[in-house]
């Protein structure tokens, strides 16, 4: 079944007419019948299975027929932190990250990037990848499209977050092993968590310090070394193994 998404809310039995995109999408491409369903996230993260009454663009061409109640979201709200990598791999960490329940991803510009975003770069950058956010929430059947984001520096990171991690290479080298697992298992439902990777180029101890300065705890993601857009993954992946596979 189909999934998408609208910016105002819904209620069960309302008629009302697909936005244009959808409608291209759902009637114009796939070529659906009246009687055809899909599913419609609102503004308030409700997931209803409508139906479509009507093939005409213009008037009320679906209905609400029930809401659906299962959730489908990580328990935490959970923040991935990155350095901005080369190339595509900002597009890759974005669409996987949000495939594995991230709810928002942010690049900062560090120390040791390779990569630069510079002025207009920036909002270009930033409209690609929050469209690549909600086409992988939609694929994922998301009830959450993941905010993506830039920072300049790690000095504007928030430091409100229930439990940030600093996923540090220099921690595995040594054979740190317990840190992520241990705070995982203090993690209660609903707290947010902020975990930071560094760019292909590593982190500056300077910028292990202030992170350390801002509570953010150096962890080791097991024995192997990962790629700057590996990593994220095999957190997001331990952290969903860890809550949701009991």
């Amino acid at each position: 079944m189909q999934h998408y998404f609208v910016d105002f809310p819904l209620h069960e039995t309302q008629t009302f007419t697909l936005p244009d995109d959808i409608y291209h999408h759902f009637v114009s491409v796939l070529r659906s019948k009246i009687g055809d369903k899909c599913e419609i996230v609102d503004i308030n993260e409700q997931n209803y299975i409508t139906q479509l009454v009507s093939d005409k663009k213009d008037e009320n061409n679906i209905k609400v027929m029930k809401l659906d109640s299962k959730n489908v979201e990580l328990p935490y709200d959970v923040s991935i932190i990155c350095g901005i990598p080369k190339k595509e791999k900002a597009e890759w960490i974005v669409q996987k990250a949000t495939e594995m329940g991230a709810k928002s991803i942010i690049f900062v510009d560090t120390d040791w990037s390779i990569a630069k975003w510079k002025g207009n770069k920036v909002g270009r950058k930033l409209e690609r990848l929050n469209k690549i956010a909600k086409s992988a929430a939609e694929q994922s059947h998301r009830n959450v499209i993941p905010k993506v984001q830039f920072l300049n520096s790690i000095k504007e990171i928030d430091k409100n977050y229930n439990t940030k991690i600093l996923a540090y290479e220099e921690s595995a080298k040594s054979g740190e092993k317990s840190a992520l697992k241990t705070n995982l298992e203090q993690l209660n439902v609903n707290d947010s968590i902020a975990a930071f990777f560094g760019p292909e180029g590593g982190i500056s101890p300077k910028e292990v310090a202030c992170l350390n300065e801002i509570g953010f705890i150096n962890c080791g993601l097991g024995s192997r070394i990962l790629r700057a857009e590996t990593a994220p993954l095999y957190f997001l992946a331990a952290l969903s193994f860890a809550c949701e596979l009991k």
